[in-house]
C-alpha cells in the first residue's frame, strides 16, 4: 500500500462479538458484552461513540487496543487497517501498531501515568517505543504542542493538575505520531474551564494531524460539539449511526430520543426531568429463538414485536445512517415527549419574597494551612485557599457553589460540617455560633446538617451491609431511637430513594454508580437533617442517572422542606436545580444572586468565562 493510501487509509471494525468467561467454556453458554459491533474511523474525522455506562463503549476500544482482560474472549469480527486485521495480530506486531499507528488516551490520567517516573522520562519511554529518538528538545516541543510549559518536564504527576495531567497523557499518546487516536471520557472528571481547554486541544491537534479519532462518552453536549459522525451504544450493540447532525436533529431511535429528551429537560427549569426507567441489561448468554430488542423493557414505545424478535441495524434516509429498531420514530416524536413527560410541573423552590430566616451560615470564613520550615518545622507562614467567605441558607431553598476545581467549594463544605477547622470566622446554625471543639455543638451542628460526597463509592464502607451503613448514623446522632424503630426507618429511607428493601442486605460493590449515590442520600437523612450539603452529587454519572437523582433530590425537598447547598461545575445542573449561585475563584466569592442574574446576565468576567465553556447543543 503506497503512503498515501496508508494516510487515506480507514479503520473499520465490523461484527466485534465479546464475551467473558473460561477459555475452557463453550462459546454459546458465555454471556455476551458486545455483540456485532461495526464502526468505521476515518482520518481528519471525528466519530463520537455515546451510551451510558455498562454500554460497551470502553470495552470496544479496549478490543481495538488489544488490551481486553484475561477472561474476554473474542468470538468474532475483524478490525481491519491497512488491510490487517488488528484482532490476529500477535502481540510481537500489536505493539509496533500501539503509540504508532494507534494510541488510547485513558479516562483517569492519574491510573495512567507512572507515579515515580517524571513526566519527561515517561514521554521519553514512548517516543522510544516508536523507535524515535528521545531527544530533550523533541520531548519539549511536545509539551508545548499540549500547551504545558517545557519547564514542566521534570514534574511527576502528583504536582500535576487534573487538566495538565490529561494534556500530559495526551504528549505521550502524541509521541509516536498516530494516525487514529481513542479518547476515553477524556474530560469526565475536569470542571467547565478545563473541560473546554482539553476538547479544543484535542480538536485542534485531530485537526492539524489529520488523524481520525474516536470519542467516547456518555456527555450529549460534549459529542455535539465534536463530532462528525455519531454512534449510539446499548447493552453492546450500536443502535443507531450517522452523521452527528442528523442524529441529534432527528433522533430515530427511541433511546437516542430518550437521551436527547433528558439532555433537554435540564433547560425547562420547575418541570420534572425526563427519566429513563430501569438500567442497561447486564451481559447474558445468547437465549434460545428470534431474541427481543434489548431496549424494550425501558422504551415507551414498546410493541409486542419488540419482545418476539430483536432487530438488525437497518440504513435510514440519512446518508450512511442505520438504526436498529422495528418502530423508528421521528424528531417530532422528541419534542412531543419532552413536553409530555415533563408536563407535571415539579413545585418552584424559589427563594421567597421576603427572604427567610437563614437556617446555616459561614461568615467570613478565612481557612488556611500553616507553612512550616527547619529542622524543628516552625510556622512560617499560612497558605489561603478560603478568605473571608460569607453564605447564608435559608429552609426550603437551594444555593449552589460553583467555581473550577480547587478553587475551595469542597474545603468550604467540609468546614461547614466541622470536619476541619476554619482560622477565623464563624459557622452559624439557628442563629447560634457552632464551637467545634465542644462535642454538643457538634451533635447538634451533624443532626441538622449532612453531606452526600462526590464519589459515593469511597464513602460507603465496603465491609457493612447497606441496612448498616443506613442504621450507623441513628446509632451514632440518635441514640433515642430503639432498635425496631430503627429498623423501620431505614426501610422506609430505602423506597424513598427508589431502591427495594431487599437491597439492605446487599454490600456497596453490588450496586451500580446511580444506585450508590441512591444508598448515599438515604444515608444522609437517615438522621432526618435540615441541610443537605450535595458535593457534585452527579459528576461522574450518565446523563440518564442524573435525570434520576435529580428528580429524587427535588421530590425530597418537596416533601422534608430540604435546604441544599449544591457544590457542581455542572453549570446546566445549576441553572435546572438551583435558587441562587455564588461563584467562587482562588477562594474568594466573586459573584452572587439569583441563578436568572447569575446564569443569564453574569456580571464578573470569570462567570462569563465559565458559562462561555459550556458544550452547547446544537439549535
Amino acid at each position: 500500500m503506497s503512503e498515501t493510501n496508508m494516510k487515506n487509509a480507514q479503520l473499520i471494525l465490523s461484527d466485534l462479538r465479546i464475551a467473558f468467561g473460561k477459555s475452557t467454556a463453550a462459546a454459546e453458554s458465555l454471556p455476551v458484552a458486545l455483540d456485532g459491533v461495526s464502526l468505521t474511523l476515518s482520518p481528519g474525522r471525528c466519530l463520537a461513540l455515546l451510551g451510558e455506562s455498562g454500554s460497551g463503549k470502553s470495552l470496544t476500544a479496549l478490543a481495538l487496543m488489544r488490551l481486553l482482560p484475561d477472561n474476554a474472549r473474542v468470538l468474532s469480527g475483524s478490525a481491519l487497517l491497512d488491510g490487517v486485521n488488528l484482532l490476529a495480530l500477535p502481540e510481537s506486531e500489536m505493539q509496533q501498531v500501539r503509540g504508532q499507528k494507534l494510541g488510547m488516551i485513558f479516562q483517569e490520567p492519574m491510573t495512567s501515568l507512572n507515579p515515580i517516573m517524571s513526566v519527561g522520562e515517561q514521554i521519553a519511554e514512548a517516543l522510544r517505543a516508536a523507535h524515535l529518538t528521545a531527544e530533550p528538545e523533541k520531548i519539549k516541543s511536545l509539551l508545548v504542542e499540549v500547551g504545558l510549559p517545557p519547564e514542566r518536564t521534570d514534574a511527576y504527576p502528583f504536582q500535576m493538575s487534573g487538566g495538565q495531567r490529561q494534556r500530559a497523557l495526551i504528549a505521550m499518546m502524541l509521541a509516536g505520531n498516530p494516525r487514529f487516536l481513542i479518547a476515553d471520557e477524556p474530560t469526565t472528571a475536569l470542571d467547565v474551564v478545563v473541560q473546554a481547554q482539553i476538547l479544543k486541544l484535542i480538536s485542534r491537534i485531530q485537526r492539524e494531524r489529520g488523524m481520525g479519532l474516536l470519542l467516547i462518552t456518555h456527555d450529549i453536549a460534549v459529542a455535539a460539539e465534536m463530532a462528525d459522525d455519531l454512534a449510539v451504544a446499548y447493552a453492546g450493540q450500536v443502535v443507531e449511526s450517522g452523521p452527528a447532525a442528523e442524529i441529534l436533529q432527528h433522533p430515530r431511535h427511541p433511546y437516542t430520543r430518550a437521551l436527547l429528551g433528558v439532555q433537554e429537560g435540564l433547560e425547562q427549569r420547575g418541570q420534572r426531568l425526563v427519566a429513563i426507567a430501569g438500567s442497561v441489561p447486564m451481559a447474558a448468554p445468547p437465549q434460545p429463538g428470534p431474541g427481543a430488542c434489548r431496549f424494550a423493557p425501558r422504551c415507551d414505545n414498546v410493541q409486542a414485536a419488540c419482545r418476539e424478535a430483536a432487530p438488525a441495524l437497518q440504513p435510514t434516509e440519512a446518508v450512511s445512517g442505520s438504526v436498529r429498531c422495528f418502530f423508528p420514530v421521528g424528531a417530532s416524536a422528541l419534542h412531543a415527549q419532552t413536553r409530555l413527560n415533563s408536563s407535571t410541573q415539579s413545585p418552584s423552590t424559589s427563594a421567597q419574597a421576603t427572604q427567610p430566616k437563614p437556617v446555616l451560615e459561614a461568615k467570613n470564613l478565612l481557612i488556611g494551612y500553616p507553612i512550616r520550615k527547619g529542622l524543628l518545622r516552625r510556622t512560617v507562614g499560612q497558605t489561603v485557599t478560603v478568605n473571608q467567605v460569607s453564605l447564608q441558607i435559608a429552609a426550603g431553598e437551594t444555593l449552589a457553589l460553583v467555581g473550577e476545581s480547587g478553587c475551595g467549594k469542597t474545603t468550604v463544605a467540609r468546614t461547614l460540617l466541622q470536619l476541619q477547622r476554619q482560622t477565623s470566622g464563624e459557622v452559624v446554625l439557628d442563629g447560634q455560633v457552632v464551637d467545634g471543639s465542644r462535642a454538643a455543638d457538634l451533635q447538634r451542628l451533624r443532626q441538622s446538617v449532612q453531606i452526600v460526597f462526590q464519589d459515593p463509592y469511597a464513602s460507603l464502607n465496603p465491609r457493612r451491609s447497606v441496612g448498616e451503613i443506613l442504621e450507623e448514623g441513628l446509632i451514632s446522632l440518635c441514640p433515642e431511637v430503639g432498635a425496631t424503630e430503627r429498623q423501620e426507618r431505614v426501610k422506609q429511607l430505602i423506597q424513598q430513594v427508589g431502591l427495594d428493601p431487599q437491597a439492605l442486605q446487599r454490600y456497596p460493590h453490588a450496586f451500580s454508580g446511580g444506585q450508590r449515590q441512591r444508598i448515599a442520600i438515604a444515608r444522609a437523612l437517615a438522621v432526618r437533617p435540615r441541610v443537605l450539603i450535595c458535593d457534585e452529587p452527579t459528576s461522574a454519572l450518565d446523563i440518564s442517572v442524573q435525570a434520576q437523582i435529580l428528580n429524587l433530590l427535588k421530590d425530597l425537598q418537596q416533601e422534608y422542606g430540604l435546604s441544599y447547598l449544591l457544590i457542581s461545575h455542572n453549570l446546566p445542573v445549576v441553572g435546572y436545580l438551583a435558587d441562587r449561585v455564588a461563584v467562587m475563584q482562588k477562594g474568594v466569592i466573586i459573584e452572587s444572586g439569583s441563578v436568572q442574574e447569575v446564569m443569564h446576565s453574569p456580571k464578573h468576567e470569570y462567570t462569563q468565562t465559565l458559562l462561555a465553556a459550556v458544550p452547547k447543543m446544537p439549535a
